[in-house]
């Protein structure tokens, strides 16, 4: 394992408020006509615009101060967004990073942010020192897979203070040799001392623990080519350390692989705790741990479904919620819906992210914007 510096040009053309001679956002043509009217909510709920122009946005992390942070996939750039007249609406906007290799994932620990690329992991340190001038990252860690095929990352740390990593399939299905694919990872904030927490997972883009047993919960992207109707995609509970989820030998929770389910049965492996709607593209995830939303939100699970791509009639493009009861998961409804209209889409979620308000922010990497849903009594 590698540690060592790297050199990012961090010039006035990267580092930049991003702002016109009115102080307000001006990014041109990155925009896109966003439609809220269109989207569909439960009664008493709303919803407005946090941030928009903010090209390929994907993951989100809030630093204590109020800084959010969000990655993007195709731009590579890392953005470090703010609302400094407290309107919620975002109205500075800064490129800390540009030219990385798909940072998608970031995470905000001790006053440093850690963004994942495919294959390495880097870490800012004081970010918020020197938004205007950051530091040279360092590399902290460098040796995972460099395929691109399911290799962006979501990065979350846990409540073990290790930070996460998934390692996604580099194919449809297939069995690799290396032992780190199909998995998630973890690792000290440093970089050291890295191991594979749980394996037999496609491609996890989201995942959060439990806010009163700190056990993890993610979602999983079902393999293709099955037809519309199968296989789910997943919502899974590692309720340890070690458990494999079946891939690619099993699918859902009783779906043999036509080529790999011959050499091992779905019995082996621990089943989704919940099946989710098939190539919905379930992405982002978070427990919803605020206080504006009405009582029976509380511990919910909100998953940004980002939306099939080859199913005959498209599913997804939609925020939808599962409920835990005595640590099981029950109900998996839809809580936002509009952003597919037929098989036409004009908005993509990603990720979700619950804010000290409680309200929830998602963001949306096709029409380049962040959204806020508040409640009101």
């Amino acid at each position: 394992m590698r540690k060592h510096l790297i050199t990012i040009i961090l010039s006035t053309l990267v580092v930049s408020s991003c702002t016109n001679s009115n102080g307000k956002l001006a990014l041109p043509g990155f925009e896109k006509k966003i439609s809220l009217d269109k989207i569909k909510l439960p009664p008493g709920f709303s919803i407005s615009v946090f941030a928009k122009d903010v090209k390929n946005v994907r993951s989100m992390a809030l630093s204590p101060s109020g800084v959010l942070y969000a990655g993007s996939r195709q731009e590579g750039k890392v953005y470090a967004l703010r609302d400094t007249d407290g309107d919620y609406k975002v109205d500075e906007k800064k490129v800390i990073a540009a030219g990385l290799n798909m940072p998608n994932g970031v995470a905000f620990k001790d006053g440093d942010l850690y963004v994942a690329e495919v294959s390495r992991i880097l870490r800012f340190p004081e970010i918020e020192q020197n938004l205007d001038k950051p530091a040279t990252p360092e590399v902290i860690f460098d040796e995972y897979p460099e395929d691109t095929h399911h290799g962006w990352k979501f990065i979350a740390f846990g409540p073990d203070d290790r930070l996460y990593v998934p390692v996604g399939a580099p194919c449809n299905v297939c069995l690799e040799d290396n032992p780190v694919y199909a998995t998630i990872t973890s690792m000290k904030p440093d970089g050291t001392d890295l191991h594979i927490f749980a394996s037999g997972i496609r491609n996890s883009v989201g995942f959060d623990w439990h806010p009163q047993t700190k056990e993890l919960w993610f979602t999983d992207n079902g393999r293709d080519y099955l037809g519309d109707e199968r296989p789910p995609d997943e919502l899974n509970h590692a309720s340890q350390k070690g458990l494999h989820f079946g891939f690619p030998f099993c699918h859902g929770s009783n779906i043999a692989d036509p080529e790999f389910g011959e050499q091992k049965p779905c019995s082996e492996f621990t089943s989704p705790a919940a099946s989710l709607a098939p190539h919905a593209a379930a992405l982002g995830m978070r427990f919803y741990t605020g206080q504006m939303f009405p009582e029976s939100y509380t511990s919910k699970i909100f998953i940004a479904e980002h939306g099939s791509w080859n199913r005959s009639q498209k599913i997804g493009y939609r925020i939808s919620t599962v409920t835990l009861k005595n640590g099981t998961a029950g109900n998996y409804e839809v809580f936002a819906e509009g952003w597919l209209e037929g098989n036409n889409a004009w908005g993509r979620p990603v990720d979700v992210l619950v804010m000290p308000d409680g309200s929830l922010l998602v963001s949306d990497d096709y029409a380049n914007a962040i959204y806020r849903i508040t409640s009101q009594p």
